[in-house]
Protein backbone atom coordinates (compact mmCIF):
# COMPACT_ATOMS: atom_id res chain seq x y z
CA UNK A 1 0.00 0.00 0.00
CA UNK A 2 2.67 2.54 0.82
CA UNK A 3 4.38 1.32 -2.39
CA UNK A 4 1.24 2.46 -4.24
CA UNK A 5 0.73 5.59 -2.71
CA UNK A 6 4.82 6.02 -3.00
CA UNK A 7 4.17 6.30 -7.25
CA UNK A 8 1.34 7.90 -6.78
CA UNK A 9 3.35 11.09 -5.50
CA UNK A 10 6.15 10.34 -7.65
CA UNK A 11 3.68 11.07 -10.47
CA UNK A 12 1.95 13.71 -9.62
CA UNK A 13 5.55 15.44 -8.68
CA UNK A 14 6.36 14.34 -12.21
CA UNK A 15 3.18 16.41 -13.50
CA UNK A 16 3.53 19.20 -11.36
CA UNK A 17 7.07 19.63 -12.55
CA UNK A 18 6.12 18.98 -16.10
CA UNK A 19 3.13 21.93 -15.41
CA UNK A 20 5.53 24.12 -14.38
CA UNK A 21 7.81 23.54 -17.02
CA UNK A 22 5.18 23.61 -19.48
CA UNK A 23 3.66 26.98 -18.12
CA UNK A 24 7.54 28.99 -18.02
CA UNK A 25 8.04 27.81 -21.76
CA UNK A 26 4.61 29.36 -22.80
CA UNK A 27 5.20 32.42 -20.58
CA UNK A 28 8.88 33.30 -21.72
CA UNK A 29 8.17 32.33 -25.27
CA UNK A 30 5.39 35.29 -25.43
CA UNK A 31 7.39 37.27 -23.58
CA UNK A 32 8.05 40.77 -25.74
CA UNK A 33 11.46 42.78 -26.39
CA UNK A 34 9.53 45.65 -24.68
CA UNK A 35 8.22 43.58 -21.18
CA UNK A 36 11.75 41.75 -21.29
CA UNK A 37 13.57 45.38 -21.18
CA UNK A 38 11.04 45.86 -18.33
CA UNK A 39 11.75 42.93 -16.71
CA UNK A 40 15.47 44.18 -16.53
CA UNK A 41 14.47 47.24 -15.48
CA UNK A 42 12.05 46.92 -12.24
CA UNK A 43 13.39 43.29 -10.97
CA UNK A 44 11.26 40.92 -9.52
CA UNK A 45 7.72 42.07 -8.53
CA UNK A 46 4.51 39.90 -8.15
CA UNK A 47 2.86 36.69 -9.51
CA UNK A 48 -0.23 36.26 -11.86
CA UNK A 49 -1.04 33.90 -13.62
CA UNK A 50 -2.91 35.90 -16.11
CA UNK A 51 0.32 37.48 -17.05
CA UNK A 52 3.36 36.18 -18.77
CA UNK A 53 5.52 38.74 -17.32
CA UNK A 54 4.85 37.77 -13.89
CA UNK A 55 4.80 34.52 -14.13
CA UNK A 56 8.16 34.25 -15.67
CA UNK A 57 9.36 36.40 -13.00
CA UNK A 58 9.12 33.44 -10.83
CA UNK A 59 9.33 30.53 -12.34
CA UNK A 60 12.65 32.04 -13.96
CA UNK A 61 14.85 31.23 -11.37
CA UNK A 62 13.90 27.36 -11.00
CA UNK A 63 13.96 27.12 -14.66
CA UNK A 64 17.73 28.35 -15.06
CA UNK A 65 18.64 26.00 -12.41
CA UNK A 66 17.56 23.10 -14.23
CA UNK A 67 18.56 24.25 -17.26
CA UNK A 68 22.58 24.46 -15.70
CA UNK A 69 21.97 21.07 -14.89
CA UNK A 70 20.39 19.62 -17.85
CA UNK A 71 22.94 21.75 -19.77
CA UNK A 72 24.97 18.88 -22.44
CA UNK A 73 21.37 17.77 -23.02
CA UNK A 74 20.48 20.59 -24.18
CA UNK A 75 23.48 21.23 -26.38
CA UNK A 76 23.30 17.91 -27.78
CA UNK A 77 19.55 18.53 -28.35
CA UNK A 78 20.60 21.73 -30.37
CA UNK A 79 23.04 20.58 -32.37
CA UNK A 80 20.65 17.82 -33.67
CA UNK A 81 18.40 20.07 -34.35
CA UNK A 82 20.85 22.78 -36.35
CA UNK A 83 21.73 19.07 -38.25
CA UNK A 84 17.63 19.14 -38.82
CA UNK A 85 17.46 22.00 -39.72
CA UNK A 86 20.46 22.08 -42.67
CA UNK A 87 19.22 18.81 -44.00
CA UNK A 88 15.73 20.82 -44.78
CA UNK A 89 17.43 23.82 -46.64
CA UNK A 90 17.31 26.29 -44.17
CA UNK A 91 19.98 28.23 -41.89
CA UNK A 92 19.93 27.45 -37.83
CA UNK A 93 21.74 31.03 -37.82
CA UNK A 94 19.18 33.19 -39.07
CA UNK A 95 17.12 35.40 -36.83
CA UNK A 96 13.38 35.44 -36.90
CA UNK A 97 11.53 37.14 -39.32
CA UNK A 98 10.53 41.06 -38.46
CA UNK A 99 7.52 41.83 -37.88
CA UNK A 100 5.46 42.90 -41.30
CA UNK A 101 3.58 46.74 -41.45
CA UNK A 102 0.64 44.88 -41.93
CA UNK A 103 0.95 42.65 -39.02
CA UNK A 104 1.87 45.85 -37.04
CA UNK A 105 -1.14 47.46 -38.30
CA UNK A 106 -3.10 44.19 -37.50
CA UNK A 107 -1.65 44.52 -33.94
CA UNK A 108 -2.69 48.50 -33.28
CA UNK A 109 -5.74 47.54 -34.76
CA UNK A 110 -6.75 45.05 -32.07
CA UNK A 111 -5.01 47.35 -29.32
CA UNK A 112 -7.99 47.84 -26.70
CA UNK A 113 -6.08 50.87 -25.00
CA UNK A 114 -5.74 53.00 -28.17
CA UNK A 115 -8.63 55.57 -29.07
CA UNK A 116 -10.46 55.63 -32.71
CA UNK A 117 -8.09 59.32 -33.10
CA UNK A 118 -5.27 57.60 -31.72
CA UNK A 119 -5.47 55.00 -34.00
CA UNK A 120 -5.66 57.09 -37.15
CA UNK A 121 -3.03 58.88 -36.18
CA UNK A 122 -0.99 56.04 -36.68
CA UNK A 123 -2.62 54.56 -40.07
CA UNK A 124 -1.65 58.19 -41.14
CA UNK A 125 1.71 57.74 -39.92
CA UNK A 126 1.59 54.22 -41.79
CA UNK A 127 0.54 56.03 -45.10
CA UNK A 128 2.88 58.81 -45.40
CA UNK A 129 5.54 56.74 -44.60
CA UNK A 130 4.72 55.18 -48.60
CA UNK A 131 4.45 58.73 -49.97
CA UNK A 132 6.79 61.07 -51.31
CA UNK A 133 6.99 65.06 -50.82
CA UNK A 134 6.68 65.38 -54.20
CA UNK A 135 2.85 64.58 -53.73
CA UNK A 136 2.40 66.69 -51.05
CA UNK A 137 3.70 69.88 -52.19
CA UNK A 138 2.69 73.10 -53.05
CA UNK A 139 3.55 73.17 -57.09
CA UNK A 140 5.60 75.93 -58.59
CA UNK A 141 3.01 77.25 -60.93
CA UNK A 142 1.00 78.26 -57.08
CA UNK A 143 3.63 79.58 -55.06
CA UNK A 144 4.33 83.48 -54.79
CA UNK A 145 8.23 84.14 -55.44
CA UNK A 146 9.84 87.04 -54.54
CA UNK A 147 12.70 88.25 -57.12
CA UNK A 148 15.80 89.46 -55.14
CA UNK A 149 16.04 93.03 -57.20
CA UNK A 150 12.52 93.43 -55.88
CA UNK A 151 13.28 96.66 -53.38
CA UNK A 152 11.62 96.02 -49.74
CA UNK A 153 9.08 98.89 -48.98
CA UNK A 154 7.39 97.05 -52.40
CA UNK A 155 8.01 93.68 -51.59
CA UNK A 156 6.68 94.81 -48.11
CA UNK A 157 3.25 96.03 -50.24
CA UNK A 158 3.17 92.62 -51.81
CA UNK A 159 3.23 90.66 -48.69
CA UNK A 160 0.58 92.86 -46.64
CA UNK A 161 -2.36 91.40 -49.50
CA UNK A 162 -0.95 87.63 -48.98
CA UNK A 163 -1.37 84.90 -46.52
CA UNK A 164 1.99 83.45 -46.30
CA UNK A 165 4.69 84.27 -43.61
CA UNK A 166 7.13 83.04 -46.05
CA UNK A 167 8.38 83.75 -49.09
CA UNK A 168 10.72 81.97 -51.90
CA UNK A 169 13.64 84.23 -53.26
CA UNK A 170 14.69 83.92 -56.69
CA UNK A 171 16.82 85.61 -58.96
CA UNK A 172 15.62 85.91 -62.40
CA UNK A 173 14.05 82.77 -62.52
CA UNK A 174 11.93 80.08 -60.41
CA UNK A 175 14.54 77.45 -61.02
CA UNK A 176 17.19 80.06 -59.42
CA UNK A 177 16.16 79.91 -55.89
CA UNK A 178 18.35 81.94 -53.69
CA UNK A 179 16.74 81.54 -50.27
CA UNK A 180 13.49 82.82 -48.53
CA UNK A 181 12.67 85.68 -46.48
CA UNK A 182 10.16 86.19 -43.82
CA UNK A 183 7.68 88.91 -43.66
CA UNK A 184 8.83 90.29 -40.29
CA UNK A 185 11.96 90.90 -42.42
CA UNK A 186 10.10 92.72 -44.77
CA UNK A 187 7.87 94.66 -42.26
CA UNK A 188 10.30 95.68 -40.07
CA UNK A 189 10.52 99.50 -38.81
CA UNK A 190 14.61 99.47 -39.48
CA UNK A 191 13.55 98.54 -43.16
CA UNK A 192 11.69 101.89 -43.96
CA UNK A 193 14.11 103.93 -43.52
CA UNK A 194 17.11 102.11 -45.58
CA UNK A 195 17.57 101.23 -49.20
CA UNK A 196 17.47 97.08 -49.52
CA UNK A 197 16.66 94.83 -52.24
CA UNK A 198 15.11 91.56 -51.22
CA UNK A 199 18.05 89.68 -52.06
CA UNK A 200 20.01 91.37 -49.46
CA UNK A 201 17.28 89.97 -46.50
CA UNK A 202 17.30 85.92 -48.17
CA UNK A 203 17.91 83.46 -45.85
CA UNK A 204 19.53 80.36 -46.82
CA UNK A 205 17.29 77.30 -46.90
CA UNK A 206 16.58 73.99 -47.38
CA UNK A 207 16.66 71.91 -50.65
CA UNK A 208 14.95 68.62 -51.23
CA UNK A 209 14.17 66.13 -53.76
CA UNK A 210 10.87 65.46 -54.96
CA UNK A 211 11.60 61.37 -53.99
CA UNK A 212 12.29 62.35 -50.13
CA UNK A 213 9.93 60.48 -48.14
CA UNK A 214 7.42 62.46 -46.09
CA UNK A 215 8.99 61.23 -42.74
CA UNK A 216 12.20 61.59 -43.65
CA UNK A 217 11.77 65.37 -45.52
CA UNK A 218 9.85 66.28 -41.65
CA UNK A 219 13.29 64.45 -39.95
CA UNK A 220 15.40 66.84 -41.98
CA UNK A 221 13.54 70.38 -41.32
CA UNK A 222 13.46 69.55 -37.86
CA UNK A 223 16.91 69.17 -37.73
CA UNK A 224 18.16 72.39 -39.75
CA UNK A 225 15.22 74.29 -37.86
CA UNK A 226 13.51 74.85 -41.43
CA UNK A 227 9.60 76.07 -41.71
CA UNK A 228 10.31 75.72 -45.78
CA UNK A 229 11.95 73.58 -48.24
CA UNK A 230 12.61 73.84 -51.78
CA UNK A 231 11.42 70.66 -53.50
CA UNK A 232 14.09 70.40 -56.74
CA UNK A 233 13.29 67.49 -59.56
CA UNK A 234 14.78 65.37 -61.44
CA UNK A 235 16.53 67.75 -63.75
CA UNK A 236 17.58 69.82 -61.31
CA UNK A 237 14.60 72.61 -61.35
CA UNK A 238 12.27 74.06 -59.03
CA UNK A 239 9.34 71.71 -58.67
CA UNK A 240 7.71 73.70 -55.95
CA UNK A 241 7.68 74.08 -51.86
CA UNK A 242 7.13 71.97 -49.03
CA UNK A 243 6.32 73.65 -45.72
CA UNK A 244 6.30 71.94 -42.01
CA UNK A 245 3.01 72.42 -41.59
CA UNK A 246 1.86 70.08 -44.48
CA UNK A 247 4.21 67.19 -43.57
CA UNK A 248 2.46 68.05 -40.13
CA UNK A 249 -0.86 67.62 -41.85
CA UNK A 250 -0.42 64.66 -43.40
CA UNK A 251 0.00 62.93 -40.17
CA UNK A 252 -2.55 64.75 -38.04
CA UNK A 253 -5.28 66.33 -40.68
CA UNK A 254 -5.55 69.90 -41.63
CA UNK A 255 -4.39 72.85 -39.84
CA UNK A 256 -6.82 75.69 -40.53
CA UNK A 257 -5.83 79.78 -39.25
CA UNK A 258 -7.29 82.75 -39.24
CA UNK A 259 -5.43 83.79 -42.25
CA UNK A 260 -5.57 80.47 -44.42
CA UNK A 261 -7.64 81.06 -47.55
CA UNK A 262 -10.63 78.64 -48.28
CA UNK A 263 -9.91 78.14 -51.65
CA UNK A 264 -10.03 74.30 -53.30
CA UNK A 265 -12.36 73.04 -50.85
CA UNK A 266 -14.74 70.02 -51.63
CA UNK A 267 -18.61 71.10 -52.84
CA UNK A 268 -21.02 68.10 -52.28
CA UNK A 269 -24.63 68.98 -54.13
CA UNK A 270 -27.71 67.22 -54.58
CA UNK A 271 -27.53 63.86 -55.81
CA UNK A 272 -24.15 63.08 -54.43
CA UNK A 273 -22.61 64.45 -57.33
CA UNK A 274 -19.24 66.02 -55.74
CA UNK A 275 -16.72 68.64 -56.77
CA UNK A 276 -13.15 69.27 -56.24
CA UNK A 277 -9.75 71.13 -57.26
CA UNK A 278 -7.97 69.59 -59.81
CA UNK A 279 -4.58 69.95 -57.36
CA UNK A 280 -5.77 67.08 -55.69
CA UNK A 281 -3.66 64.27 -55.29
CA UNK A 282 -4.68 60.78 -55.91
CA UNK A 283 -4.84 59.85 -52.07
CA UNK A 284 -7.11 63.06 -51.21
CA UNK A 285 -9.28 62.31 -54.10
CA UNK A 286 -10.09 59.33 -53.14
CA UNK A 287 -10.82 60.59 -49.40
CA UNK A 288 -13.15 62.99 -50.90
CA UNK A 289 -15.20 61.37 -53.54
CA UNK A 290 -14.35 57.34 -53.08
CA UNK A 291 -12.86 57.30 -55.97
CA UNK A 292 -9.87 55.54 -56.54
CA UNK A 293 -7.97 56.41 -59.69
CA UNK A 294 -5.06 54.33 -61.45
CA UNK A 295 -1.29 55.37 -60.06
CA UNK A 296 0.49 56.73 -63.21
CA UNK A 297 3.02 59.39 -64.52
CA UNK A 298 0.50 61.90 -62.39
CA UNK A 299 0.46 63.11 -59.05
CA UNK A 300 -3.37 64.63 -59.11
CA UNK A 301 -6.44 64.59 -60.51
CA UNK A 302 -5.78 67.37 -63.09
CA UNK A 303 -2.67 65.31 -64.34
CA UNK A 304 -5.12 61.95 -65.20
CA UNK A 305 -7.40 63.86 -66.88
CA UNK A 306 -4.69 64.78 -68.87
CA UNK A 307 -2.97 61.72 -69.95
CA UNK A 308 -6.17 60.52 -70.40
CA UNK A 309 -6.98 63.33 -72.99
CA UNK A 310 -3.61 63.48 -74.62
CA UNK A 311 -3.77 67.03 -74.42
CA UNK A 312 -4.61 69.94 -72.33
CA UNK A 313 -8.29 70.07 -71.07
CA UNK A 314 -10.84 72.27 -71.81
CA UNK A 315 -14.05 73.09 -69.93
CA UNK A 316 -16.30 70.61 -70.44
CA UNK A 317 -14.45 67.31 -71.02
CA UNK A 318 -14.83 63.97 -69.04
CA UNK A 319 -13.54 61.17 -68.72
CA UNK A 320 -15.46 58.10 -67.47
CA UNK A 321 -13.57 55.69 -64.85
CA UNK A 322 -15.86 52.66 -63.90
CA UNK A 323 -19.33 54.23 -63.37
CA UNK A 324 -18.13 57.25 -62.69
CA UNK A 325 -17.75 60.73 -64.86
CA UNK A 326 -14.91 62.93 -64.08
CA UNK A 327 -15.51 66.48 -66.16
CA UNK A 328 -13.94 69.35 -65.76
CA UNK A 329 -15.73 72.75 -64.67
CA UNK A 330 -12.98 75.24 -64.14
CA UNK A 331 -9.58 75.98 -66.65
CA UNK A 332 -6.84 77.72 -64.71
CA UNK A 333 -3.93 78.64 -67.44
CA UNK A 334 -3.15 75.14 -68.73
CA UNK A 335 -4.28 73.13 -65.83
CA UNK A 336 -7.28 71.84 -64.47
CA UNK A 337 -8.94 73.68 -62.09
CA UNK A 338 -11.98 72.40 -60.46
CA UNK A 339 -13.87 69.10 -61.56
CA UNK A 340 -17.31 67.31 -60.95
CA UNK A 341 -17.52 63.86 -59.96
CA UNK A 342 -20.93 62.60 -61.61
CA UNK A 343 -22.64 58.81 -61.86
CA UNK A 344 -22.39 57.71 -65.56
CA UNK A 345 -25.37 58.47 -67.34
CA UNK A 346 -27.32 55.68 -68.71
CA UNK A 347 -26.94 54.30 -72.24
CA UNK A 348 -29.68 53.31 -74.52
CA UNK A 349 -29.16 51.18 -77.05
CA UNK A 350 -31.37 50.84 -80.20
CA UNK A 351 -31.45 48.03 -82.20
CA UNK A 352 -31.86 49.23 -86.43
CA UNK A 353 -34.12 46.71 -87.49
CA UNK A 354 -36.36 47.29 -84.79
CA UNK A 355 -36.64 50.84 -83.74
CA UNK A 356 -38.11 52.24 -80.88
CA UNK A 357 -40.84 54.82 -81.49
CA UNK A 358 -41.54 56.48 -78.96
CA UNK A 359 -45.10 58.75 -79.11
CA UNK A 360 -46.38 61.62 -77.31
CA UNK A 361 -48.57 60.62 -74.20
CA UNK A 362 -52.29 61.46 -75.15
CA UNK A 363 -53.30 64.48 -72.82
CA UNK A 364 -55.94 63.15 -70.36
CA UNK A 365 -59.55 63.66 -71.31
CA UNK A 366 -61.17 66.30 -68.46
CA UNK A 367 -64.09 64.42 -66.79
CA UNK A 368 -67.82 66.06 -68.30
CA UNK A 369 -69.54 68.46 -66.41
CA UNK A 370 -73.09 67.68 -65.26
CA UNK A 371 -74.46 70.89 -66.05
CA UNK A 372 -72.94 71.34 -69.48
CA UNK A 373 -74.68 67.71 -70.05
CA UNK A 374 -78.38 69.05 -68.36
CA UNK A 375 -78.11 72.26 -70.36
CA UNK A 376 -77.79 70.63 -73.58
CA UNK A 377 -80.22 67.64 -73.19
CA UNK A 378 -83.51 68.24 -75.56
CA UNK A 379 -86.45 69.67 -74.42
CA UNK A 380 -88.09 66.40 -73.87
CA UNK A 381 -85.81 64.97 -72.20
CA UNK A 382 -85.94 68.09 -69.46
CA UNK A 383 -89.72 67.33 -69.63
CA UNK A 384 -90.00 64.38 -68.43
Amino acid sequence: MNGTLAYIGLVVFFVLIGSMFAAAEIALVSLREGQIRSMANRGRRGVALQRAEGFALALGPTVDRIASLTRPVIWLLSKLTDLVVRLAGGDPNAKSEQMSDEELRELIDSHETLGEEERRIVEDVFEAGDRQIREVMIPRTEVDFLDSSTPVFKAAREALHQPHSRYPVIRGSADDVIGFVHVRDLLHPEMASRSLRVGELARQTLVLPWTRPILAAMADMRREGMHLAIVADEYGGTAGIVTLEDLVEELIGDIKDEYDVDEGETTVHRGGDVEVDGLLNLDDFEDETGLELPEGPYETVSGYLMQQLGRIPQVGDWVDFGDRRITVREVEGRRVGRVLVTAVPPVVLVDPDHPISIEPSPEPTPAPDPTVEEQSAPEHARSE
